[in-house]
């Protein structure tokens, strides 16, 4: 069975994504996978990679209203939720929404900003809301954060909790160019100007009916095994400081599906659950020893577990 109402839209959308992130196929698709599972998206790099161009080049593709806030030590939770302002010709209170109060939201640099304000997000990315002076706020629909992170190494940065991490859907990384794509990038003089003029490929109708397929996506008994032994090996080993949580596994499930209907299937496959893995966990398993993502780890526990 397959999948043939949205799809091929979406199939035209990564291309012209492709088109404007150069090499990086991969990290481009998982992002769509992201949003299309209905997650929120943390990009880890180095400056000056290609970040923020995606953010826009995703925004501008599925035609959603964008908002940026640059997070630094002294971002209050008020500059990004908002402020309820006393105007004195009316004597009452005002509501000005902060700028998360957008569809896709890029969160640049969120580990420069305190605890504090990080955790201002948390609301927002779980429950689609925020509460300012005791009543809560609808935000926009879909509602998509795309939040990026210089290394932990860097200076100036603050860890994010587990409590954060784990609202991130998937991590994604995007690493320097291959030569062939950094070519181009000299020659056009960058791609940040092609993201954002790039035109919509996808209209709302067809956004909501693909997350619609998205959900319908079959998933077999044996794959719920599959996914139940993976999620155990992460729990049963030594070398993380904690297994995935039930969060986690449910996400685990919904990226798979999403993953599924890229490729034009109604069911999911383990290859699906095999690809969208590391991206899940990597984030989610800090190293016991060094209390910092591991990759190869991750990997090889992957490796480890054989399908049931």
């Amino acid at each position: 069975m397959t999948v043939t109402t949205a799809a091929p839209t979406f199939a035209r959308a990564l291309q012209q994504l492709d088109g404007v992130i150069l090499g990086k196929s991969t990290p481009v698709r998982l992002a769509l996978t992201c949003l299309l599972a209905g997650g929120h998206l943390l990009i880890e790099d180095m400056p000056g990679v290609g970040k923020t161009t995606l953010a826009y080049a995703l925004a501008a593709t599925l035609g959603l209203h964008f908002g940026r806030v640059q997070f630094t030590s002294d971002l209050l939770p008020a500059d990004l939720i908002g402020v309820s302002i006393f105007e004195r010709d009316a004597g009452t209170f005002r509501f000005h929404p902060g700028p998360v109060f957008t569809q896709l939201l890029l969160a640049d640099e969120l580990n420069r900003a305190t605890p504090r304000t990080q955790s201002a997000l948390l609301e927002a990315m779980e429950e689609r809301q925020v509460s300012v002076d005791g009543e809560t706020r609808p935000l926009p629909a879909p509602f998509f954060v795309i939040a990026t992170q210089n290394p932990a190494a860097h200076h100036g940065t603050f860890p994010l909790p587990e409590a954060q991490l784990d609202r991130f859907l998937l991590t994604v990384t995007l690493g320097y160019p291959d030569p062939r794509a950094e070519r181009e990038l000299l020659l056009s003089g960058g791609r940040r100007a092609a993201a954002q003029a790039l035109q919509a490929a996808v209209t709302p109708d067809e956004l909501d009916a693909a997350r619609r397929e998205v959900n319908a996506v079959h998933v077999s008994g044996a794959l719920i095994d599959y996914v139940q032994l993976l999620v155990k090996a992460t729990r049963d080993s030594t070398h993380f400081s904690a297994g995935l949580s039930p969060r986690a596994a449910l996400g685990l499930v919904a990226a798979s599906r999403a993953w599924a209907w890229l490729d034009g299937r109604a069911s999911v496959w383990p290859d699906d659950v095999k690809a969208v893995f590391p991206a899940l966990a990597t984030h989610r398993l800090p190293n016991r020893a060094s209390g910092l993502p591991d990759p190869d780890a991750v990997a090889r526990l992957m490796a480890g577990v054989p399908l049931p």
